[in-house]
């Protein structure tokens, strides 16, 4: 029997999921994509899980789109490919749950935009991250979507247009990930984020992680009456009452999730 792509590791309300197709450095086939999205809508309804940290087995994190598989494609399956994608990363963006990126290796085309759909992202100090359609005559176009949310707009464009590798140092700069770190070091560091999100009460980061993309996408003058209806639900949470009066008890709070 041959290997599953996708293994899941559980552990104090952390969930890891691993990509597994080592010898295509992980590449997004159609099943595998299939089985990430399976995953995902599990893991939106499991109340036992506070963060997910998405990784990649063997040399690289991922290396995008197997562009073997596409070229086997009829031209009326592409479209289907890449809104499978799409519905993919945006699983990803509208997760209860923030998503933690463990990067190592590369991640190029839709592996980088992977990354940048996760909430948080760390990297090892020797990660390169690319959009390198260009090269081969497809422009990274879907990867835009969620690499210019991520980057200043000529970091993006850059990358996009001259489809060169960018370093890890340059990627955290760029706020493409949010650290890059010695490779001995990236386990502990992931390890902890997410043991320090996963204190915290699961309602209240479902409700601020939904209402960050939310307000990203509005003006200035709707975000702020929007997240003024939020903060306002938010206080009448009885997850707020406990850590209101825990902090004012000086004790550690008990989360109920609602």
């Amino acid at each position: 029997m041959s290997a599953p792509l996708l293994l899941r590791t559980d552990a104090d309300g952390v969930c890891t999921l691993t990509l597994n197709r080592p010898e295509a450095r992980n590449a997004l086939s159609r099943p595998l994509m299939a089985a990430l999205q399976a995953e995902l809508d599990r893991i939106a309804a499991d109340s036992s899980v506070r963060v997910v940290v998405l990784t990649g087995s063997g040399p690289a994190f991922c290396a995008g789109h197997d562009l073997k598989e596409v070229r086997g494609l009829d031209q009326a399956e592409y479209l289907p490919l890449f809104e499978q994608c799409s519905r993919l990363m945006m699983t990803v963006v509208r997760l209860p749950q923030p998503v933690i990126a463990r990067v190592h290796g590369i991640a190029t085309a839709a592996g980088c935009q992977l990354v940048t759909s996760c909430d948080l992202a760390y990297a090892t100090d020797t990660a390169r991250f690319a959009t390198p359609g260009v090269n081969i005559g497809l422009f990274c176009s879907t990867p835009m979507v969620a690499l210019s949310r991520a980057v200043p707009r000529k970091a993006a464009m850059e990358m996009l247009l001259s489809g060169q590798p960018v370093l890890a140092a340059d990627a955290v700069r760029h706020g493409l990930i949010n650290a890059a770190l010695p490779a001995e070091e990236l386990d502990s560091h992931v390890a902890a984020m997410a043991a320090t999100i996963a204190a915290k009460s699961p309602l209240t980061l479902k409700i601020g992680k939904e209402a960050f993309y939310r307000q990203l996408e509005q003006p200035m003058d709707d975000a702020y009456a929007y997240a003024s209806r939020v903060m306002t639900e938010n206080m009448m949470a009885r997850d707020a009452e406990e850590g209101i009066d825990a902090f004012l008890g000086k004790r550690e709070p008990v989360w109920c999730g609602a």
